[in-house]
């Protein structure tokens, strides 16, 4: 059952991607936790970035898609359903970023040093338990050899149990799982959250962004149900041949023990 517009959080989807589009502050000072680290000014921000390299293939949706001053690039994506193909989810927008940030006949060197971040409501290694699993390409023979391809993916999750982040992280992962704001940077969220609850022209938005879903479903159902039929029929056409085949040989059988004058006695 979705849920009605005044009662989404900061975690759902929909308003996640309105509020880091509308707030850079906000989304810059979030990047900046993430990689402990400065982030610059931040281009337009992108919600719900679709990338399509072609026109037969599958293509994705980004959550938000952002770029700073030093033309780093960053994908941030809510994820509230466990799935256990996420680090491959991973890997293909992470393909898709180089895809969509390379022109043909452009050199290598010009990809741009990137970021996949996964915030997540459930933890993605349950016996490790950690917050916070940052991954990059290093050698395994040596593993203070990095492969410099300047993509790094990071898994962000609100359910860890280690003692592994800041207070700040803590606050913030807290406030994903469903808690009350308890530092300055998640009241900030809260309060835009609050004030998008009564943005009409985001509530029309989000009706037909459920509209949207719905739609995907339903076609989705069609067509898998389609093809059941269509596989069920083929099945049924396939042991109709083999009963017509078996049938055939049979009474090729038949007359050939007749052609020798022996009596068929079944």
């Amino acid at each position: 059952m979705a849920k009605k517009y005044e009662e989404l959080t900061f975690a759902d989807d929909f308003m996640f991607c309105k509020i880091l589009e509308n707030n850079p502050d906000l989304c810059r000072e979030l990047l900046s936790l993430i990689l402990d680290r400065p982030v610059g000014p931040l281009a337009p921000i992108t919600s719900q970035k679709p990338i399509e390299i072609t026109a037969g293939g599958k293509g994705v949706r980004f959550d938000v898609y952002a770029k700073d001053d030093d033309k780093i690039v960053y994908n941030i994506e809510m994820q509230n359903v466990a799935n256990d193909n996420i680090a491959k989810r991973a890997r293909y927008s992470q393909g898709m970023i180089d895809l969509n940030l390379i022109e043909r006949g452009a050199k290598y060197e010009e990809l741009n040093r990137s970021y996949v971040i996964y915030i997540c409501q459930f933890n993605i290694h349950k016996n490790a338990g950690l917050h916070r699993y940052s991954f990059a390409n290093l050698c395994r023979e040596n593993a203070d050899i990095e492969l410099g391809d300047e993509a790094e993916k990071i898994f962000l999750c609100a359910r860890g149990t280690a003692d592994d982040i800041s207070e700040k992280m803590k606050s913030f992962l807290a406030y994903v799982a469903g808690n009350r704001p308890s530092s300055e940077f998640t009241t900030q969220l809260e309060n835009a959250v609050q004030k998008a609850r009564d943005h009409i022209q985001w509530r029309k938005e989000y009706m037909t962004f459920l509209e949207q879903l719905e739609k995907e479903y339903r076609e989705g159902y069609d067509k898998g149900h389609k093809e059941g039929v269509e596989q069920e029929r083929a099945n049924t056409d396939r042991e109709r041949q083999r009963a017509d085949s078996a049938e055939a040989e049979l009474e090729r059988l038949r007359k050939l023990l007749s052609s020798h004058g022996i009596e068929d006695t079944e």
